[in-house]
Parts: C-alpha cells; sequence; structure tokens
C-alpha cells in the first residue's frame, strides 16, 4: 500500500485534490468521527497489539487495503492522534495504545477530542457558554481556519466527535470536559501564528482586528455581484445575530432581535 501522507487531515487533503477548490484550510481537522478513528485502533490492536501492516488491518476491517474508505478511517486516526505510520505498517501511539485499555479509554477518549487542533479551539472558546447554532458554529470554524466550502463536514464531524467523547453529557448545547479528563497545555497548531486564535490585541488596528468570529462572516459572504438566494441571506443572518449576541452586550430595556 503507498504511503499515507503525513501531516494532513482530512479536509486538508480534500482541499489540495478539488482541482477547484483553491483555498486551504489552515487549521487541522478530520472528516470522519473518533468512532471511526477508535476502529483503526482497535483492528491494530487485535492483529499485532501496537502495530501491523496494512495489508492485514484492511482485513481484519473488510476493506480494501487501497480503498477510499480506508484510507480516509487511517488519516482521521491521525488527526486524532491514536496512530503513526510507515509505508508498510501502522502504529498505535501511547494514546492509541491507552484507548485499548478499558480502565483508561474513557479518559484516552477525552484526550483524543482534545488533540484535533479545531476541537480544542472550539473547547477553549465555548467552554464557559453555550454552543452556537449550527450556522453560528460554522461561521465560528470559518473564523478558526476552516475553509467555507468545509465548514458543514467538519461541524458535523466535530459534533459526533464531542458526543462520542462525552463531551456533550449535559446536552448538544455545551461542551463540558468529562469527569475523567483535564485540559493539558498543548502547542499551537501554527508555531508561526496560531490560527485558531480567536483572542486579539486591542492594539491591532485594520481588518484583522475583529474577532476570529467575525472574520468567519465575512468569509461566507459570496462574491459582489452574484447569486444570493434569501434562504442564505436569512440563514447567514441568524448566524451573524447568534454571534453578535455572544460577543456583544445590549441594554435591558431593548427589544431582543428575532430572525
Amino acid at each position: 500500500m503507498a504511503e499515507l501522507q503525513a501531516g494532513s487531515s482530512d479536509g486538508e487533503r480534500s482541499g489540495r485534490e478539488n482541482a477547484g477548490e483553491r483555498e486551504r484550510s489552515t487549521i487541522s481537522f478530520p472528516y470522519g468521527d473518533l468512532s471511526s478513528a477508535i476502529k483503526i485502533v482497535k483492528g491494530v490492536h487485535g492483529i499485532g497489539g501496537t502495530s501491523c501492516e496494512w495489508e492485514q488491518l484492511s482485513a481484519e476491517l473488510g476493506m480494501a487495503p487501497k480503498g477510499g474508505g480506508f484510507r480516509a478511517m487511517a488519516l482521521t486516526a491521525k488527526v486524532f492522534g491514536l496512530v503513526t505510520y510507515r509505508k508498510a505498517s501502522i502504529h498505535l501511539t501511547d494514546l492509541g495504545a491507552r484507548m485499548c485499555d478499558a480502565a483508561q479509554e474513557a479518559r484516552a477518549r477525552a484526550d483524543a477530542f482534545l488533540t484535533v487542533p479545531l476541537y480544542r479551539s472550539l473547547y477553549e472558546k465555548f467552554r464557559t457558554t453555550t454552543l452556537p447554532p449550527d450556522s453560528a458554529l460554522e461561521a465560528a470554524m470559518a473564523g478558526l481556519g476552516v475553509v467555507s466550502k468545509q465548514t458543514r463536514k467538519a461541524r458535523q464531524a466535530f459534533q459526533r466527535s464531542a458526543e462520542q467523547a462525552g463531551f456533550f453529557k449535559y446536552g448538544k448545547d455545551r461542551l463540558v470536559m468529562p469527569s475523567n479528563g483535564k485540559v493539558e497545555e498543548q502547542p499551537p497548531d501554527n508555531a508561526g501564528g496560531d490560527p485558531g486564535s480567536g483572542e486579539r490585541s486591542q492594539d491591532e488596528g485594520g481588518e484583522g482586528s475583529h474577532h476570529d468570529f467575525i472574520n468567519g462572516l465575512v468569509r461566507k459572504l459570496p462574491a459582489e455581484g452574484t447569486e444570493w438566494p434569501t434562504a442564505d441571506r436569512h440563514t447567514w443572518l441568524q448566524a451573524a445575530n447568534a454571534i453578535f449576541d455572544l460577543l456583544y452586550t445590549s441594554p435591558e430595556s431593548e427589544a431582543k432581535l428575532v430572525l
């Protein structure tokens, strides 16, 4: 099996392979969810403990060794920090090995979720408040570096993975750290400037001084002069209103804006 390219999320790989897509996400995330990554991990563990050959793993999972589905699952497991791979073999990381220990699996799920740069950034932003509606959440992802054409799939994988990692125990509108996990410091995804950082210096000027959520809203606007259906405009305005409610305060006596 040809060696899988390291350092790419499914989203980034899709952006490169689609000739019509000029944008590339600047923050890593998977299209697959945590459960699909764990299938890879459990498959490796069942065959060789900590490593096995690609052909062995594909046979164990009942998948074609060169198929796109198998490749996508392996990439997803890597983005969650559960495996590394070589030309002929795939290997569990320490986190992947912990995932196979029943006594440590719950904690390992939380750690794997926070290993994904996009998910950690979202957790840090929303850990003290409720999550915004789907459209606003996608705008927030765009502000963190996800290209607009990938935000829907990124949001869906994020929500499934949060559920599977135990972060939605108290409802799907808030991210709560599972009782078996804790947040550990982790270096930014981009050492030259974290694209997932939503906080900017108040001294910064120009267009980039806005919060990343606002920048994400602007990125989702279509080009001037192009067609923009009324329903899509309404969705954008709802996302904008939700983000404004999150970032700004208004007088108590003022009527609430309903879209």
